[in-house]
């Protein structure tokens, strides 16, 4: 009886490791492969540039360590704002930037991280996952021969850094300002001279007075740059950043020759740095803002005759994009289309909720 037992069980041994070896024997058969990232930031900004180190970690833990991703911080292999270029042309792998950086390119790269006035970090991902916006952008990307991944979103940004105050438009003519993505050609319509500068490259230029005023990311990263050293007043919103995704870009040949495996690892590892990254921000930034305000920033929301002002501009410069710009105009009327559906959802329910949450009192109710 025993016999027969521990044959019986030998034998469901022996079919498990049979059943088994095709899976082992495909894991091992995956190559190691050793790729390198440069990054659009300095490591000294550990969430955004943490972003791609996110990456790689998961990336590695998901293929038994076959699949590693170097990291590079902006400057080491490439400056900044050359990422692109560099993932393009096959001088690295692969890169972790934000697409509006590109805009001289083409704007149509706005889009794949954040449009001026367009969608918060829950509808950026709403549209990029099931709204359309992922096949979209695939199609534009493939024809720079680049894939996109999103892998990071700040959540709404800061306005920025000024030296003076911002109280109507006539402040803004002549302001040199620190601005990416495409709301530089926005503020040009109202007078703003945009710089296109690196995260690394800013300070400098804000305390030497190359530049009047900058923006980058919110308080933690600001904090760490240090622009309360040199500008006082502190505006927000940044209507230019609802929601900015920020992407890994790959070689289409190189990303086409993986693995199927190895593709499925790392938009996992992507997805995961998107909510990462989100959430570490929410926590930074709320402790960074209070340590700015108690250190003496001067924090101001932009007078709403320059919101909507920049507001009319945005709409113009889309317009006169679109009508020039077929690649532009095929995804900014579905992109346009999304965000009028998704902000009737929102004022519905995330923005009733939002409204009386904030203004309410504390959870310990009115004091007596």
């Amino acid at each position: 009886m025993k016999r027969r037992a521990f044959l019986t069980s030998a034998g469901v041994g022996v079919a498990a490791s049979t059943l088994a070896a095709p899976a082992i024997a495909q894991s091992s058969s995956n190559p190691e492969i050793k790729w390198r990232c440069a990054s659009s930031f300095p490591k000294s900004l550990d969430t955004i540039y943490g972003g791609a180190e996110f990456v790689a970690k998961r990336v590695a833990e998901l293929t038994d360590g076959k699949f590693q991703i170097r990291v590079f911080a902006a400057g080491e292999i490439v400056p900044a704002l050359q990422v692109l270029d560099a993932v393009k042309d096959g001088t690295i792998e692969c890169g972790h930037t934000v697409s509006y950086y590109y805009v001289g390119k083409d704007p149509t790269f706005a889009f794949d991280a954040a449009m001026p006035f367009g969608l918060n970090a829950r509808q950026q991902n709403a549209w990029m996952t099931h709204g359309g916006g992922r096949e979209l952008m695939a199609e534009f990307f493939a024809g720079h021969n680049l894939v996109a991944i999103g892998a990071g979103n700040t959540g709404t940004q800061m306005g920025g850094w000024f030296r003076k105050e911002i109280k109507s438009i006539e402040d803004l003519k002549g302001l040199k300002f620190r601005i990416g993505g495409y709301a530089g050609t926005i503020m040009a319509k109202l007078g703003v001279v945009p710089q296109q500068i690196g995260g690394g490259d800013i300070y400098p230029a804000l305390e030497k007075g190359t530049i009047d005023a900058a923006e980058f990311v919110g308080p933690y990263d600001d904090e760490k740059l240090g622009f309360q050293k040199v500008a006082k007043y502190y505006y927000y919103p940044g209507w230019w950043e609802g929601g900015p995704q920020v992407s890994m870009l790959f070689g289409k040949e190189k990303y086409d020759a993986l693995p199927q495996t190895y593709k499925a690892a790392l938009q996992a590892a992507c997805a995961d740095a998107t909510l990462d990254m989100l959430g570490k921000y929410d926590v930074q930034n709320m402790t960074a803002l209070k340590r700015l305000v108690g250190a003496g920033t001067q924090l101001r929301p932009f007078p709403n005759e320059v919101m909507q002002a920049c507001y009319q501009a945005a709409i113009e410069v889309y317009e006169e994009e679109a009508a020039k710009n077929e690649k532009f105009k095929k995804i900014y009327d579905a992109w346009k289309k999304f965000r009028e559906e998704e902000y009737l959802w929102f004022r519905v329910a995330e923005y009733s909720f939002d409204r009386f949450v904030y203004a309410a009192p504390p959870l310990e109710g009115k004091k007596k």
